[in-house]
Formats: structure tokens, sequence, C-alpha cells
């Protein structure tokens, strides 16, 4: 796990295979080629966010609604998070604010129905299809 009150460089996170980490704020190319872990981006993003991302979940805030120029659609697609991600990501950044003392994560959390509107979950394309197919075939077979 990273918790990371700050920004991190270019090609943040790449070939993730497991990690989990918080930072607020990174360069291009985060999440390249990853495939596992969770990622939560509090602020900027550079260009080309999931480059040859086959797994893993990464949440941007994106109150300037910046991400969708930025994400690399070829692999990647951008969807709003669900409230069982929400709470996921909820956890996320009240464990970063408890670590860090960061200051970002105490205002998200102060206004949560706020920003939580304006976060974004990246995943491989079809994937959040598929998790919705098998979650339709569990619940048709119980």
């Amino acid at each position: 796990d990273l918790f990371l009150a700050g920004s991190a460089g270019e090609r943040f996170a790449v070939r993730n295979s497991g990690a989990n980490a918080v930072v607020e704020g990174v360069g291009d190319h985060a999440c390249e080629y990853m495939t596992g872990g969770t990622v939560a981006i509090l602020g900027p993003v550079g260009y080309n966010v999931g480059a040859g991302m086959t797994g893993g979940t990464l949440f941007v805030w994106d109150p300037t609604h910046d991400l969708p120029a930025r994400l690399n659609s070829q692999l990647v697609e951008a969807d709003r998070p669900d409230a069982s991600q929400l709470e996921e990501l909820r956890w996320l950044v009240e464990r970063h604010m408890e670590l860090t003392e960061s200051v970002r994560a105490e205002a998200l959390l102060s206004n949560w129905a706020e920003a939580a509107a304006v976060f974004w979950v990246v995943t491989p394309k079809g994937r959040s299809r598929q998790l919705e197919s098998s979650t339709a075939r569990v619940g048709a077979a119980t």
C-alpha cells in the first residue's frame, strides 16, 4: 500500500499487479500496463492514462472534467463508480487522510456527495460489462 500526500511523476503505477495506492496527482502514462491492484488519484492527471491496462481499478477525482480527453480510450473506459465502488473509494480516501493528514482528502471527505459525483472509475474495456453479466448469472443461479 502507498499513501502519498502529494503528486507522483510520469508513469506512476506502471505494471502495477496488485498494489493499492492513493496519490494527489500524476504525470503522463499513469497505470500503463496495469494488471491488478487499485489506484486512486485525487488530483490532476497527465495524458495517456491507462494505456495497455488489462486489469485492476483506477479511480480519478476529476472536478475539471479533464480525464475523458486524457484517457487512452483504445483499451480502457471511464464510468461513474457504482455504490460498492464508492464505498471502496471512500475507505481508501479515509485511510489516506488517516495516514498522511492530507488536506485534499479531508476536503473531499467533508463534502463526500459532491466529491463522489466527479470521480471516475477506469477499467479495461468490456470489464464492467463482464462484471455485470457475471453478477446477473450469479443472481439467476440463486
